[in-house]
């Protein structure tokens, strides 16, 4: 039925008559231009009302023409060839008629891909109809600016890109129609969002373009457009990077002026939120005015303020401002401490955000350890506490990786207040967790607890025990034995180490535990040092895992660091997985036990270690021993 119906002759009318005739400006919205050119963009480029006629007959006749473009296209080719000549400035039925043509052409781009050779039409004629400047011709510079964006992402060639880029310029000049100004402001979206877009071509229009949409933004009246002016200088700034750097200033300065004009219109705070987060993290700080870094903080404050009801819109922005700034800053200001406390009452009421949250806890321990765990620590633990009843294992997972920053920055400090926390992991090792990751960072946190303090670790083991039926060595002893089985299946050799770094400890434990433990703790650490050992020009061993200060500079050359990355890679050179060779350290602890035992004892402790365990133990250990002697 449908073919029968959609023969070529019923097609082509059907086309020729929304073109010609639907598409065509009418007098009433050529007024509505001219007399409100702010609502005139935003109703007929954005999200026009479903019901409205123009963007339902534009809706049809994409549909149509993808449906039949073998029938149509050959159609829409014939009308564009007429449009190849120039029309006078004072032929408006002309110039209505050609931007309806070409707004066909825009809507049909992906079908018309091998059908219009886009980059000869846009050199020949659409570009030198930019140039005329007649009021009647401000149609055609909306259209072509339109046409441009429509094909920028189909087929047009990158070497055009400064064409386009000056021509778009030319368009947002302060004389130039405000319609014709805001779709070059769009325009210059997709053309940047392009794949082929190339940022050094960019860069020579990046000073005036960004100026004149900043001179547009403040020109607009409406919110609608300043939300549309201010989406695209964002966007502008999310591409160029720290390239923005020269000429964000006013922006930023005019930023707090938007922001107090909009408190009803939600969306176009958010795109001040927005804004706020390109620019800090584009320009890798926070601007040194005050008056700006008050209004950041304020924005923060009210965007993560349960109790505001505003902060439905702008939570999300506002958790990325927070964490953007917290990763930029270079020490904590009185106001940003006291901010602190949102993020524990956003946790308290929703695990929604939960990721960010955590990560602003995060970059707060390492930005100011002692300070947050002195005055928040308390918070903290019970925030935590009450998370852990509930959460699933991912959601577990980025609580533990949250201690094992608390522990790594300051580990005196976090292995007293975080104690309330420690049964529960030690339960979860003890009954055997399965999930790899999990018992990876249970078994980092215990691991961090005996390096620190063996008197928590064994004050721990006292504490669950009663409830797990068994005797404190017992409970003891299970724990290991869980911990050796499930050294083969963490992967990672910076955990591994750490944990090997904990086994060589607690040989200096009761002599009866180590006489059970010894082979299989001898085994695991030697298995570490196989996979970390590297070898240097003589053959010597190499800790593949310790940092030297020459290390975190290679590390961080020629690549953009933020202040929280300094920050961390500080704390991981003082990192016993980082500073502490495990060769050495196994020697050592070896050495003091043989130290401790009598020779007999010893000898006795080695005729645990069978043959294959102690040649590979022989490479690292070097020890006048022998399962024989």
């Amino acid at each position: 039925m449908k073919l029968a119906f959609f023969t070529t002759p019923t097609l082509t009318t059907i086309f020729k008559k929304l073109v010609t005739y639907y598409f065509i400006l009418t007098p009433q919205e050529l007024e509505w231009w001219r007399t409100d050119p702010e609502s005139f963009v935003i109703v007929t480029c954005g999200d026009a009302p479903k019901y409205s006629l123009r963007p339902s007959i534009e809706s049809l006749y994409s549909a149509v023409f993808h449906e039949y473009s073998k029938t149509l296209a050959p159609v829409l080719v014939d009308l564009v060839k007429e449009t190849f000549v120039i029309v006078p400035p004072d032929n408006n039925q002309a110039i209505l008629n050609k931007d309806a043509i070409y707004n066909a052409v825009g809507l049909a781009a992906f079908d018309l891909y091998d059908e219009i050779d886009f980059d000869n039409w846009l050199v020949s004629t659409l570009l030198e109809e930019l140039k005329i400047k007649h009021s009647n011709y401000r149609v055609i510079r909306r259209r072509v600016a339109l046409l441009i964006g429509c094909w920028s992402g189909v087929k047009m060639s990158a070497d055009h890109q400064p064409a386009v880029f000056a021509a778009m310029l030319d368009l947002l000049k302060n004389d130039e129609d405000m319609v014709v100004k805001i779709t070059a402001a769009n325009t210059i979206t997709l053309a940047i969002d392009d794949f082929d877009f190339n940022l050094d071509i960019f860069l020579e229009y990046l000073g005036p373009i960004f100026g004149a949409l900043f001179d547009l933004l403040k020109e607009a009246e409406n919110c609608d457009t300043k939300l549309k002016v201010l989406q695209v200088l964002y966007f502008i700034i999310e591409r160029v990077g720290s390239n923005i750097e020269p000429y964000y200033e006013g922006l930023i300065q005019y930023l707090p002026i938007i922001w107090n004009e909009s408190e009803t219109h939600n969306l176009l705070r958010v795109a001040v939120v927005t804004s706020l987060v390109k620019l800090v993290k584009s320009i890798g700080h926070m601007n040194k005015s005050e008056d700006v870094y008050n209004f950041v903080i304020s924005v923060i404050s009210l965007s993560t303020d349960i109790n505001n009801d505003s902060h439905i819109y702008l939570l999300e922005d506002g958790l990325d401002l927070w964490i953007a700034v917290l990763e930029n800053i270079p020490c904590i200001s009185d106001d940003l401490f006291l901010l602190f406390k949102n993020v524990l009452r956003l946790m308290a009421v929703s695990t929604e955000n939960l990721e960010i949250c955590l990560g602003i806890i995060d970059a707060y321990i390492i930005l100011s350890p002692d300070q947050i765990l002195q005055v928040y620590g308390e918070a903290i633990v019970q925030s935590f506490a009450e998370l852990l009843t509930d959460l699933k294992s991912e959601g577990e997972i980025r609580v533990m990786r949250n201690l094992d920053t608390f522990l790594l920055v300051n580990c005196p400090a976090s292995a007293v207040i975080l104690k309330p926390l420690f049964p529960q992991i030690f339960k979860a090792v003890y009954a055997g967790e399965s999930l790899p990751t999990l018992m990876g960072l249970y078994l980092s946190i215990i691991s961090r607890i005996i390096l620190e303090s063996q008197e928590t670790f064994v004050e721990m083991i006292r504490n669950i025990a009663p409830s797990m039926g068994h005797s404190e060595d017992e409970v003891f002893r299970a724990i290991v034995d869980i911990w050796l089985k499930k050294m083969p299946v963490i992967t990672q050799p910076a955990r591994k180490k750490l944990l090997a770094l904990a086994l060589c400890t607690l040989l200096m434990s009761d002599l009866n535990f180590v006489y059970d433990k010894f082979c299989g703790i001898l085994l695991a650490v030697v298995e570490v040092l196989n996979d970390i050992t590297r070898f240097d020009e003589n053959g010597a061993h190499i800790d593949s895992l310790l940092y030297t200060q020459h290390d975190i500079v290679l590390e961080g050359s020629g690549s953009f660091e933020t202040e929280h990355d300094v920050r961390l890679k500080s704390f991981h050179m003082k990192d016993p997985v980082h500073r502490i060779v495990l060769e050495e350290f196994l020697v050592n602890h070896v050495r003091e036990l043989q130290r401790r035992l009598e020779p007999t004892m010893f000898n006795q402790l080695v005729q645990t270690v069978d043959s294959e365990t102690m040649d590979m133990a022989n490479e690292f250990l070097k020890l006048q021993w022998s399962p024989d002697q």
